[in-house]
């Protein structure tokens, strides 16, 4: 058959039936459409990204307060490892001079 003599059914099937062809065609669409569309659906992207921007932030705040609490916690265990540590060192040292002076 001439190409010429297929309809265009035919040759919009054809052209259906390849994905390089259907890739080409929404391209050309979404370029085609982009600037009917994109005013409309302006405010719906615009309250999106203002969204996730809301919640970067009160997510960044939260990381923050959570780092200072864990670093509070830190801070108060090793004070305390510290002061365990210099109490059995001060047990320690005052054993030896009370057993001493009680022996003699």
């Amino acid at each position: 058959m001439n190409q010429g003599s297929i309809g265009l059914r035919a040759r919009v099937a054809d052209l259906a039936s390849e994905p390089t062809a259907k890739a080409i065609v929404v391209g050309v669409a979404t370029v085609a459409l982009a600037p009917v569309v994109l005013p409309l659906v302006r405010p719906v992207i615009k309250a999106t990204f203002k969204a996730g921007v809301v919640l970067f932030e009160k997510t960044k705040s939260a990381i923050a307060e959570t780092g200072e609490v864990l670093a509070d916690i830190a801070a108060e265990a090793k004070a305390e490892v510290q002061a365990e540590a210099h109490k059995q060192t001060t047990l320690r040292a005052a054993l030896p001079a009370k057993a001493t002076a009680t022996e003699g």
